[in-house]
């Protein structure tokens, strides 16, 4: 059975949504819409889209009683998701939505009980949980290969692009939090942030952000986002008493497993076991594997955990933690 789609929303994001639609078997887009007539265009042109198959619009409402549309992408900025997401299931379709669902933790509970009444599938693009090196990290240390785990750390900047809408925060952490999350098998229950402001001020957006994530077990995780900063970084790290696991996004071998530990010697502590393997990842576009997971979800009306609305919940519980601890000058904030 072919799915009949629409993209809301061909941005810079956005028009991935459609190459990799477009390139599935089981799906047919039938339209695309965007509230900016230049990205229609510029996206007609650049995938030579035929406009009597697919119908190019800048308002939702437009096409929101095709009679033969079966699913809605949702890649419009975040304050739009709620309000868009409840028509479309209200409507009757099946949501993929991009993260984070909606910037309130309320609202995602609202959409996730709508979902199940309507018995549609709500699912959400949390995009590094379908990276071939992500997943397979997260076998590595489900196996104990880390040992007893100490603590982890990443880093997530560049110069760019600056958020209006969001900031750096809600536009950059939910990547590692979620990989995290998964790896460790756990959510945290206690979560601070410290920011700094300085393109926007008078927005509040913060351009650097610095976060501590201590998990039920002790387990705690630090977090560096900028995006003012030349060196980019898409690093994260996991360190063990066996070693540590390395997700290094902008490595050609992305996913590494170094070992190590120090030997007493005297009064001295020293190296020693250093060594460094590469895990073979097998080649895959992550944004492929959440289209064809969206499919099957709708395929077999089952939706993988990691695209769940709870996950997605989960997400934006912390994140909206995260910014109260920044409003309070870094107050550690508990989680329920």
């Amino acid at each position: 059975m072919t799915i009949h789609i629409a993209i809301l929303g061909v941005g810079r994001w956005g028009v991935h949504w459609v190459r990799n639609f477009l390139q599935h078997p089981d799906t047919q887009v039938i339209a695309i819409v965007d509230p900016f007539r230049e990205r229609l265009t510029q996206c007609q042109k650049q995938f030579k889209l035929d406009e009597q198959q697919i119908i190019l619009a800048t308002e939702w409402e437009t096409i929101r009683d095709l009679k033969t549309l079966d699913a809605v992408v949702v890649a419009t900025p975040a304050s739009s998701h709620y309000s868009l997401i409840t028509d479309a299931l209200h409507q009757g379709y099946h949501v993929l939505a991009e993260k984070p669902l909606t910037l309130n933790p309320d609202e995602c509970r609202t959409l996730t009980e709508l979902a199940k009444q309507q018995q549609r599938q709500l699912f959400i693009d949390h995009t590094y949980l379908f990276h071939p090196a992500v997943q397979q990290g997260q076998q590595i240390v489900k196996g104990g290969k880390l040992g007893e785990l100490r603590y982890g750390y990443a880093s997530r900047t560049h110069i760019g692009p600056i958020r209006q809408d969001v900031d750096a925060l809600w536009d950059l952490a939910i990547h590692d939090i979620a990989i995290f999350n998964h790896w460790l098998g756990q959510t945290p229950n206690r979560v601070q942030a410290r920011g700094k402001i300085w393109l926007q001020p008078e927005k509040g957006l913060a351009d650097l952000v610095w976060v501590t994530l201590t998990y039920p077990d002790g387990f705690e995780a630090s977090i560096h986002l900028c995006w003012l900063n030349p060196d980019k970084q898409r690093r994260l790290c996991l360190l063990g008493t066996e070693g540590n696991l390395i997700f290094d996004e902008m490595s050609p071998t992305p996913l590494i497993w170094q070992q190590g530990y120090v030997q007493p010697q005297g009064e001295l502590f020293l190296p020693a076991g250093v060594s460094t393997s590469v895990i073979e990842v097998e080649k895959a576009e992550p944004l492929g594997r959440v289209c064809h997971e969206f499919i099957k979800a709708i395929q077999s009306q089952q939706t993988p955990s990691i695209a769940s609305a709870q996950t997605a919940t989960q997400l934006v519980e912390i994140l909206s933690a995260l910014t109260q601890s920044m409003q309070e000058q870094g107050k550690t904030i508990t989680l329920k």
